[in-house]
């Protein structure tokens, strides 16, 4: 199933779940102005903002298995789905604990992760090989934290207190934060075997 003509260039690029991908990179800006406005003075929208963040997860989670069950991988998407994780998970770092609705120190946490696997790219591309495919648990990780920002907004925004919703929002973030470094932790090692059988057969080509 393609939104337009069968084996097109357009409908390699406009499937559903690249536009999925499209519509949640549209959606940062938005929801950063949502969230950020209440602190210059402007009027609250987090109920907007929540609805936002909510359709990101469900999307995040949709885009993939669509792409598989409707056989719709592309090279776009794999670009378009971890760039859209990584801005979405970024600007709602920004705007929650701007907000105060998440601490500083778990905000760091994550975005010292990112700085991590951001060192080990450019160590592989030195090397001349592309990033690894994100793994499963990288996915895991991530569609956690998309449940627990909303969840978090939700508890402790000005939606109304749901006290249900941030503890539940805690635990999504908690474990979350576990297997995004436990994800980041795989990437290294598979870098570090990427580069020492690169380095292998480099020695190996100069002894020939």
């Amino acid at each position: 199933m393609r939104m337009l003509t069968a084996g097109g260039r357009f409908g390699r690029i406009f499937t559903i779940p690249n536009v999925l991908s499209m519509a949640r990179l549209s959606g940062v800006p938005i929801f950063l102005w949502l969230i950020l406005w209440p602190e210059f003075g402007g009027p609250g929208h987090d109920g907007w903002a929540f609805l936002i963040l909510a359709f990101s997860g469900v999307s995040d989670y949709l885009d993939g298995k669509l792409a598989r069950r409707w056989n719709q991988v592309s090279n776009l998407g794999r670009i378009l789905d971890p760039a859209a994780d990584r801005l979405y998970i970024a600007s709602t770092l920004i705007g929650l604990t701007w907000r105060g609705i998440l601490p500083l120190w778990l905000s760091a946490l994550l975005v010292s992760r990112e700085l991590f696997l951001g060192v080990a790219v450019i160590v592989l591309r030195r090397y001349g090989y592309p990033p690894p495919q994100v793994n499963f648990l990288g996915k895991a990780a991530t569609l956690n934290l998309m449940f627990a920002f909303p969840l978090l907004l939700l508890g402790n925004g000005n939606i109304g207190h749901w006290e249900w919703a941030s503890i539940l929002g805690w635990a999504f973030a908690g474990w979350g934060t576990v297997l995004y470094w436990w994800a980041g932790g795989l990437y290294v090692i598979q870098v570090r075997q990427i580069i020492q059988r690169s380095t292998l057969c480099g020695r190996d080509a100069a002894t020939a």
